[in-house]
Parts: C-alpha cells; sequence; structure tokens
C-alpha cells in the first residue's frame, strides 16, 4: 500500500487533497535531501478531511523551491482515499491515526504500513517528527505530546504556549516516534484557515533550521500545560441531538464553546431521556470506566462532577461517532 518515492510528483505543491489521488497512488513517504542529513519527519492527511498540512507543505516547499533545504525532509501523506471525498476516513477503513505501532486494535495492512514507515525513519536517524491536525470544534491552536521530553516541549513552543500531555489513545503517530526523536502533534484549529497553514509553515520552517535541541527543559511559566485525564464517547445505541429534538440525549447547541474554559462541578451539558442508556462513556488515562467520576444524570440533566477542561468538543456528528465527543483535561506542572 506504501509508495516511497525521493523526490516530489509533479503537480503535488499546487495540489488540492481531493486532487492528490490523481497524483499519488495512495499512502505515500517522500525523502528529500537537505543540508544536514537526519530529516524531519511531516505527517499530513492521516483524517482525510484536514488540510492544514498538505496546504503548509506546499508552502514551506514553494519558499525553497529551486534550493537546497536547510535539513532533509521525509513527508508521510496519508489518506489519499478519504481525502478524494474530504471526510475522515472512509467506513470500510482503520482510522490511519489509531493503527500506529501501540495500537492494540486488531492488525490490518495499514498497521504494517505504519510500520514500515516507522522503520524506514529509524533507518535514517529521524530528527523530529511532526504530525499536522484540524480538528472539527472550536479549538485554540497547541500541541501534543505523549511523553514529556524536555526536547519535544521545545518543538511545542515554536507553534503555541498551550500543550496537551496525553496517553491515550493508543496507536497515533506521535507515540510511535517517541523512542526515536522528539515528536509533537500540532492542533490547527478548523480545516480551511489561511493563517493556520501559515503558522504551521513557520512551524516547519524553524523545525528544518534547527540544529540541535536545548539541553534544558522549558521554564514551567512559559507552558500552559495540560493532562488528559479522560475520553468521552457516545456509546452507539445511544441516539443524540443539539437540536433539541427527541433523542436519548439532548446536548446543549453551543457546547463546542465550553473548549479550553475550566468548567465548575454541576456545568450543565444536556438532558438525558427518561430510559435510556448511559449516554455518555468515560474511559480515564489508564481505560477504566470513569463515567461517575467525571459526569452525574439527576433529574434528567447531565451535568459535570468536577471540575475540568474539554478540549476537542465538536458539533460534527460523523466525527463523534467515527472518534469521540471530547478529551477531559486537568492543569499539569512541569516536573
Amino acid at each position: 500500500m506504501l509508495s516511497v518515492l525521493t523526490q516530489l510528483p509533479p503537480g503535488l505543491l499546487e495540489a488540492a487533497p481531493t486532487e492528490l489521488y490523481r497524483i499519488l497512488q495512495g499512502p505515500t513517504l517522500i525523502h528529500l535531501p537537505g543540508q544536514r542529513p537526519e530529516p524531519v519527519l511531516v505527517s499530513v492527511l492521516l483524517h482525510g478531511n484536514e488540510d492544514t498540512g498538505l496546504r503548509a507543505l506546499q508552502t514551506v516547499l514553494s519558499r525553497h523551491a529551486g534550493r537546497q533545504l536547510p535539513r532533509a525532509l521525509s513527508l508521510f501523506i496519508g489518506n489519499v482515499a478519504a481525502a478524494r471525498l474530504a471526510v475522515r476516513r472512509l467506513e470500510e477503513q482503520p482510522d490511519y491515526n489509531r493503527v500506529w505501532p501501540g495500537s492494540v486494535d486488531p492488525a490490518t495492512p495499514e498497521h504494517e504500513m505504519m510500520a514500515r514507515v516507522v522503520e524506514e525513519m529509524r533507518a535514517r536517524r529521524v530528527f523530529a517528527s511532526v504530525d499536522i491536525h484540524n480538528n472539527s470544534g472550536l479549538n485554540p491552536h497547541y500541541s501534543c505530546v505523549s511523553r514529556l521530553d524536555p526536547r519535544a516541549l521545545h518543538l511545542c513552543l515554536l507553534f503555541s504556549r498551550t500543550v496537551v500531555h496525553f496517553e491515550r489513545p493508543l496507536g497515533v503517530q506521535v507515540s510511535a516516534f517517541n523512542d526515536l526523536c522528539p515528536a509533537v502533534t500540532l492542533e490547527c484549529g478548523k480545516p480551511g484557515a489561511a493563517e493556520s497553514a501559515e503558522k504551521a509553515a513557520d512551524f516547519m520552517e524553524g523545525c528544518l533550521h534547527l540544529a540541535e535541541f536545548p539541553a534544558h527543559a522549558p521554564r514551567p511559566q512559559d507552558l500552559d500545560l495540560y493532562h488528559t485525564v479522560a475520553t468521552v464517547k457516545i456509546p452507539p445505541d445511544v441516539t443524540f441531538s443539539f437540536a433539541g429534538d427527541h433523542a436519548d440525549l439532548r446536548l446543549v447547541p453551543d457546547l463546542d464553546h465550553m473548549n479550553f474554559r475550566e468548567l465548575a462541578p454541576r456545568t450543565f451539558w444536556g438532558h438525558v431521556r427518561a430510559g435510556s442508556p448511559r449516554p455518555l462513556e468515560v474511559t480515564d488515562a489508564s481505560g477504566a470506566g470513569a463515567f461517575e467520576r467525571f459526569f452525574t444524570v439527576k433529574n434528567s440533566e447531565l451535568r459535570l462532577a468536577r471540575t475540568v477542561m474539554p478540549a476537542m468538543l465538536t458539533l460534527d456528528e460523523r466525527a463523534i461517532r467515527q472518534d469521540c465527543l471530547c478529551y477531559l483535561m486537568e492543569r499539569l506542572v512541569l516536573p
């Protein structure tokens, strides 16, 4: 399934995500030389409807057209088939950001492909790994790490002072590279924003010009650091709505405005229809069930049970079904 190239195919720098299928046969890893040989890996379009990474790559490579990059660059362009239809993934596909080494899902050809990408980059002594994403709710620009590596935190500061440390989900790109190099995920807000692509391009430029990483950790006051403590999903057998119509779970229509706001206990999230199943599936960082620790249902009202800060709340019903409703975070002090 994986194509490996050593030069840019014609038309790549001009193509929209929906046109990539005309240029690439499928998932493609492209190795480009640079003055420093250890490459930065940039992965884009692991979700086919998240275009900022591709736009940023096109901007950076256009800036350097006709001259050598300051550091070698490896590009992994992921779900070309889903990008053709501008969807996160096709219904028959696994999530391309849940099939990297470390995944506990049943093995698929996509698992083998991602393992090959990791081994390719191991052989090339990868310098840093960057995975670029968008999200479907109202979120600021922020970065994510799955290991509190001081080098990765310095990378994060090139993008935003807001950093999220997480342990789940498993099988994600950033975790697969932790043992090889500093690895970060960029969350660039909603797709289609020119300023997001420009900011991600400037971040990539900074990575390519790095000669080495600082030996010291960032100062705690330089970071707004959070830790993901729970993942919130809506069970498949629970119907839900943001429109106030008849459903098992009627969520408030502006729920995504709660992202990155510290919410007090008893904050109202919606109504639960009497006799319906438990409205949310909540798992903590260890994978254990944790609904009662974070939510209450009383008099048909769904409310928070403790102070938390949500991230990635979205009103996109398809995204909720394919991934989750949100993540819950708490502030973390840098050791």
